[in-house]
């Protein structure tokens, strides 16, 4: 099962990086070859989809794909977490928010606790 995940990865990462150039490489609304003669009749050149049909399509088609792939990879890690869990490994450890000691809350210092004043730390012996 590992390789699958491992494959799933890799094309998770390839389709991120072909999205981000696909998008690079489209240009704006305005940006048509048109653009340089009239402004608002830009799309008039190439007909109304103007010539980036094509690309629009692939960057639809990776965006899709790249959802798949992060939705399978969340599933791999829900699936990972459990077993983790079933197995008594600690996913996430929760630390309690340490007490202050009485010393420190009746406004003594440090010299005041070592002197009479008792520790929650474990005794060394």
């Amino acid at each position: 099962m590992d390789w699958v995940e491992t494959l799933v990865v890799v094309l998770h990462v390839v389709i991120a990086v072909a999205l981000v150039g696909l998008v690079l490489i489209q240009q704006g609304k305005g940006a048509d070859a048109g653009a340089a003669f009239g402004g608002g009749a830009s799309q008039t050149v190439f007909g109304s989809q103007g010539s980036g049909s094509f690309l629009t399509r692939v960057t639809t088609l990776l965006a899709v794909v790249f959802f798949v792939t992060s939705f399978t990879l969340a599933i791999f890690a829900k699936q990972r977490a459990e077993v983790a869990g079933e197995a008594g490994i600690p996913v996430v450890q929760e630390s309690a928010p340490a007490a202050p000691s009485e010393g420190a809350a009746s406004g003594g210092d440090a010299a005041s606790e070592s002197e009479g004043g008792e520790s929650d730390l474990p005794e060394l012996e």
